[in-house]
Parts: structure tokens; sequence; C-alpha cells
């Protein structure tokens, strides 16, 4: 168990948060959520040890193991793969080092046999002769191939080098542990096996993410980090928000009466409990929300971006045609005769493991690079907005918001300009921001305004979930349903993908799957499952 006692942390008069009081159970998953710069890696580095609290204590029951997923990619580059898995576990790591040392001495002793002994014993105590056999389960589940495995880390990609760290924080069934983002750089799939790890681990966890999806499949409890203090609540992600905007909706009511509001709280309270969405502890968990109170249900302080796309005339059937496009790589091919119709009306989530792949061919679509063989012709009718993935040379300019954004805009009057900010969240001295300081966060932001003055009735999004915080999230999902056009994006965000796409197309190494149907359908559909196992040689695809 790890808890805190009247935890603070200040930088100078500001206050992050103040005298938090929390305690984190073995079974238990907790989601921190808050807005961006609320304090949500700074407290899981607390609890690490990695920052140190202003006052109060962190309090770990003697003898737990606390395993965090590190940050730094390049730490471990001269290491092997499978050998910087085991080091999650520095106590058996330090170990097996300390044995193949002295099995490989010349001049091996009776001291040294001695120690051996001792140290046979303890590697067996801590379940060392299963240790490479759990790593490499856990990098294989992670959708790291076997011939991988003793490569050295240097020789793996970005993405490959995050999943092999993810893998360290697993291994050896900490007591506790901290994941800071730990679906970030993941794909469906490897998203899908942690889900399942996560589900049936027995001990405490306690992480941060921006998937809902995730947090809903995974957590028992939501830590809300406001007003500059965390919140514990029962039950997943979805609880929260909607136990929030019946607050929020009560505090706004202040003529209802308190009755009126109970019985609503109940109403609420009983829906959740007979669905609960995950079986992990749901008895007790039903138990717990059914013992809340009015008192236990708090308001946010955190706003939504209001976002909603508007196209200026609507498009006609044929919208786009792709025959045969190809794209070379290097020394192979990227994309591979890949030919299909977009619709009027389609809403199509392009998925795979391979994100150069979706954004090299979102690139070619919108006619920033070029493809070696094959076409694709839009339709007349059709005015395409692209949301492009690196968007770095967008705020390599010396403007503030306003004239960031006037540039995108027919209507030059500042008051207009200043009305798209606003939905945007950027209110008063805010949208007198430079361009070329703002946070990942508020440039996408920024280019979601753009997109929505553009009056585009074709939508190409890649990646538009990253750097944006939930609510952020919740708010482009929503325009996107209710977008009347047509929308052709990518995402790693199970949810997002799930309520927005009505056509799930999957770009492989030699093709394309294509299929009318919605995400979760995707997922579970047989024939599909067949193929990543042959292709991605996963080892769990059931997400």
């Amino acid at each position: 168990m790890i808890s805190t006692s009247n935890i603070s942390l200040r930088f100078g008069k500001r206050i992050l948060f103040d005298e938090v009081n929390l305690k984190f159970t073995p079974g238990n998953c907790y989601g921190i959520i808050g807005a961006n710069g609320s304090g949500k890696s700074t407290f899981i580095k607390i609890l690490s040890g990695e920052i140190e609290q202003s006052s109060g204590d962190i309090i770990i029951t003697p003898g737990s193991r606390l395993a965090t997923l590190k940050q730094d990619q390049f730490e471990y580059d001269e290491y092997q793969v499978i050998k910087t898995v085991i080091m999650g576990h520095q106590k058996l790591f330090a170990i097996m080092e300390e044995r193949d040392e002295l099995y490989a001495k010349a001049d091996f002793n009776d001291e040294d046999g001695m120690r051996a002994s001792e140290l046979e014993g303890d590697f067996a105590e801590l379940f060392g002769w299963e240790a490479e056999s759990e790593a490499a389960e856990l990098l294989t589940g992670l959708g790291i191939s076997d011939e991988q495995h003793t490569k050295l880390m240097k020789d793996l990609s970005g993405n490959e080098k995050v999943k092999v760290l993810l893998a360290q924080a697993l291994f050896g069934n900490p007591d506790i542990l901290l994941l800071d983002e730990p679906t970030n750089h993941l794909d469906i799939i490897s998203i899908g096996w942690l889900e399942d790890f996560l589900e049936k681990f027995k001990n405490t966890v306690i992480v941060i993410s921006h998937d809902r999806h995730f947090l809903n499949q995974v957590c028992t409890h939501i830590a809300d980090i406001d007003f500059g203090k965390i919140q514990m609540y029962t039950g997943n992600y979805d609880f929260w928000l909607e136990s929030s905007q019946l607050a929020s909706k009560q505090a706004k009511d202040s003529n209802k009466k308190i009755e009126a509001k109970r019985a609503e709280l109940q109403e609420f309270i009983s829906r959740f409990s007979a669905n609960a969405s995950k079986s992990k502890q749901a008895t007790s968990r039903k138990k717990q929300l059914e013992n809340l109170t009015l008192e236990d249900i708090k308001p946010s302080s955190r706003r939504m971006p209001y976002i909603i796309f508007k196209p200026e005339r609507e498009a006609g059937a044929n919208l786009l045609e792709v025959r045969n496009l190809t794209k070379y790589y290097e020394d192979g091919i990227l994309l591979d005769d890949l030919t299909f119709d977009v619709d009027k009306g389609d809403k199509i989530a392009f998925v795979g493991p391979n994100d150069l792949m979706k954004t090299t061919f979102f690139n070619i679509l919108t006619k920033n690079e070029k493809n070696d063989t094959g076409t694709f012709t839009w339709g007349i009718t059709t005015k395409v907005a692209y949301f492009p993935k690196d968007n770095a040379e967008f705020f390599d300019v010396d403007l503030n918001l306003i004239d960031w954004l006037r540039q995108y805009s027919k209507e030059k009057d500042e008051t207009y300009i200043r009305g798209f900010l606003g939905r945007m969240l950027f209110s008063g001295e805010e949208s007198l921001k430079k361009a070329g300081v703002l946070s990942g966060g508020e440039r996408v932001r920024c280019l979601l305004a753009r997109m929505m003055l553009s009056g585009a009735n074709v939508l190409i999004l890649d990646g538009p979930t990253n750097h944006l915080d939930m609510e952020a999230i919740s708010a482009l999902n929503n325009g996107l349903i209710a977008f009347p056009g047509t929308v052709i994006f990518s995402s790693h965000d199970h949810q997002f993908i799930h309520t927005i796409a009505n056509r799930i197309i999957e770009i492989m190494p030699s093709g394309i799957i294509d299929k009318r149907m919605t995400f979760d359908e995707y997922l579970a559909d047989e024939g599909i499952k067949k193929i990543h196992m042959e292709v991605y040689h996963a080892t769990a695809i059931d997400i």
C-alpha cells in the first residue's frame, strides 16, 4: 500500500496542490486526471521519490517494491532488450550480475562458492529462473518480436523503446506500479494487451492517461486534480465525468430542493452500479457507489472547448478515388498498391501499428508528398482541411494568435477572429500570446480553430488527440460526430475511433483491410484477428 499524508507542493507563490491525503490500496487501479499543467506527472514523481514535496509524507508498506515507467528512451541504449526489461527488478538484476561474475572467475575459491550459494538462494526466491521467459512474454505481448529481444536498445525505433520500457515497469510483479501515459506511442493491439494485463494485475496501479477508453477499462478509482486538491472518486472515468456534470448542473439549479437533488443522484448512481463496465472488484465497487452522498460529488472547474465544423457546401457523391497507389521508402515499399473509394458521408479511421504509413498516405492526399505510382482523384465539389501530425512549421512566425488565425480567415474583423479563439479557450490576454511560444496542446487547439474557419466538407486529421487534455478530446470527439461531411483520420484513442468511424481501413505491409463497421466490431471480427496474428505475431489482440 502507498499513501500520502498532508502532501503539499509549492513553486514560489504558486501552490500546485495542498494537504493531499490519499490511500492507494492493492487490487485497485487509480487513474490520475486533471487539466494540462495541473501537476499529474509531478504527483507521480513525488510518489516515486523523484521529486521532493514541500511538506507532508509518503508512506509505503515496508518491503513493497515500487516500479515506474521510465521516460528517458536513451538511458539503456548499450544494453540488450531482454536485459533492459529484467533491470526493472533492481534487486534481482544485481543478484544475476554478481552471480554471473562469480561463475566467470578463473580462480573460483571456497569463499566464492559460499557467496554463490547465497546468491542462488536469493535468485530462486525472486523467481530468477523464470525471469527471461517472463521478460520475453511481456515483450512479445507488446509487439517486440523474438529476434529483437537480443538486440541492443539503440538499434530499436523510438516506439519500440517505449514498449521495452513499459515491459521493464511491468516486470517482476511490482507491489506498486506507477505509469505516466503508458499508452503513448502504443498501437491499438499493444494498448489492448496492456488493458488485459492491468485488469488481471492484483497489486496497486496508479496511472496517468488521456485515453478515456483505457481509463474506463482499467480504473477502479479516479483521482482528480482540481482546485489545488486531489479528490478521489470510486468508479471509472465515465462515472467521474457524468457525476461531475451532474454536480455542475445541480449547483446551477439553486432553487432545486435537496430531496430532488438526492433523488437525481441516487438514480444516476443506481444506473452506474447496475451497469459496471469491469468485472474487477465489481461487487465492492457497486457497494461503494451506493454509499455515495450528495456531498461526495463535486463539480469540476475545467472548461471544454467548443468545436463545430460547418462545411460551406455539400460535397458530391463521388468524393475520392484511389487507384494502385504505391510509395517506396528507403529499400522497401511503404504503401503497396492501395485501391479504394471514399464516398460522401464516410468517416474512415485509418488504423494499424505503422504510423509512418498513415502519415505518408495523408501527406500524399493533401499533396505534401508525392506517390511513386498510382493515382488519387478528388471530386470537384470537395474542399479539404488537413490537420498534420507535425505542425511546427505553422508556428514558426512572430505573430500573436489573433494575427496568426487571421491569416486563414476570409473575414479579417478582430471580433470575428477572437470569437473562434474564444471557442478554443483563448480569451482576453490569452489571444495576444505569440504563436511561437505555445504548448503542444495550445498548438492543436489553434489548428482546430483554423480548420473550423475553413468551411471544408472533407476533414483529414492525423493524430489530432495528441497533446490534448480529455476535455478538449471530448469536444473534438463530439464535433466530429456532429460534422455532416466526410472525415478521414488516424488516432490511437479507442473511444475516439469507435464513436466517430463508420468505416475502418487498416494499412498493412501488403495492402489494406477495408470494413464498413464500427471499431469494436472490427476488433471482434475473428477473421481480422487471424490476420493480425499472422502479420504482427501479437499474443493478444482482443481489445
